[in-house]
């Protein structure tokens, strides 16, 4: 079967980091266009790598405006990673040119747009997704692992971390004003708040705590602190999703879990990005796998796994470094490969997409009136 041919909206940051290096060795992928609105420079030879498109695949389609891009039939599969505030707009014009559309992460930046994207692609019948690669982290698959297994019995408290001590690119957020689409919320935000509803579902409530700590004055947001309540059956969970760039700590904090029957305790990011840029193939073995060092810590009533634990006298609980699933960011292209071929169901629904921007809004209105909201 011949590969789908594939279409990238943008050449900027995103696209060489979380997207080329999981499409490229993808044999049912085809890297075949690109949009870059920079003209093509004369000499390519001497150019240095990433500038430009035409020296770095000069054999994909380069396309200066998206009206040429969309125009194209022989794109399959078109990846926005454009701003965010085109995200909408350039989904909406892919799906109705017949294509099938993988939105960056934030999908779109209101939830009204999900849903008229939705109705596009269900009337189009074309695979629509966002880039929730966060899904194929190590420690998000390692967290589920243990959630399906019942290693905590009930659980009644889950805080997932996504912290960034002083990093260099909020100083881009330098609006005195609140810009749509912005902010952490939206940014790191639409990561753990998408694992928050993966594990637990949409909660009955949400409070949220929104803080500006860089040194300027503005509306654009960067820390938050996200807390769902739920009820019937969960109705004694608390999940927390928090980021913040006021963090000098050794290790950044990922993941804390605590139930009846036990804990889980973990720190450190996923590696993938990291070994990217450090510039290791996605394909090495070594890639996505994680130091014994980063494993975090389980802790149970009753042994959960003989061969990972020891009985530890003073706490009384059995104690030990659980392993850390592989992170696989291929993955997400397998996947997406799979449902546009009608093999498998589509991984990352639109619908589920359209949720954590429906939480975004909810969390901002809870900040913003001092309240917390119902989900709506």
């Amino acid at each position: 079967m011949a590969p789908i041919n594939v279409g990238l909206m943008g050449y900027g940051f995103s696209t060489k980091c979380f997207h080329l290096p999981f499409i490229e060795p993808n044999q049912d992928l085809n890297v075949y266009a690109f949009l870059q609105r920079a003209r093509a420079p004369v000499d390519t030879i001497n150019m240095e790598t990433g500038v430009h498109v035409t020296a770095d695949y000069p054999h994909a389609k380069h396309y200066r405006t998206a009206e040429t891009f969309l125009a194209d039939p022989a794109i399959e599969l078109v990846i926005i990673c454009t701003n965010v505030e085109t995200h909408a707009e350039f989904a909406e014009k892919a799906l109705l040119a017949g294509k099938h559309v993988v939105v960056e992460k934030p999908f779109t930046v209101t939830s009204m747009e999900a849903d008229h994207l939705i109705a596009i692609a269900k009337k189009t019948g074309k695979v629509l997704t966002c880039f929730q690669n966060r899904r194929y982290d190590g420690d998000f698959q390692t967290i589920s692992h243990l959630i399906s297994n019942n290693a905590f019995g009930k659980i009644t408290e889950c805080e997932i971390h996504y912290d960034a001590d002083s990093p260099a690119w909020v100083s881009k957020w330098n609006s005195p004003g609140l810009i749509p689409g912005e902010g952490m919320l939206y940014g790191l935000g639409s990561h753990t708040l998408d694992q928050a509803l993966q594990l637990f579902g949409r909660p009955k409530s949400v409070t949220a705590f929104l803080r500006t700590l860089r040194s300027i004055k503005s509306e654009t947001d960067d820390a938050f602190t996200v807390i769902l309540q739920y009820d019937g059956d969960q109705k004694d969970l608390l999940v927390t999703a928090k980021t913040t760039i006021v963090s000098p700590m050794e290790r950044q904090m990922k993941l804390f879990v605590r139930g009846r029957e036990g804990s889980f305790l973990k720190f450190d990011e996923d590696l993938q990005a990291d070994q990217v840029m450090a510039g290791m193939l996605s394909t090495q073995l070594a890639f996505g796998v994680e130091d014994p060092e980063s494993y975090g810590l389980l802790s149970t009533v009753k042994e959960f796994d003989g061969k990972i634990q020891t009985f530890d006298k003073r706490s009384q609980k059995y104690v030990g470094k659980w392993p850390t699933a592989s992170g696989r960011y291929l993955g997400y292209y397998e996947d997406v490969v799979s449902a546009i071929r009608g093999n498998a169901e589509l991984r990352v629904k639109p619908e589920q997409a359209r949720d954590v921007i429906r939480l975004i809004e909810l969390a901002r209105k809870s900040h913003n009136k001092g309240i917390s909201v119902p989900w709506s």
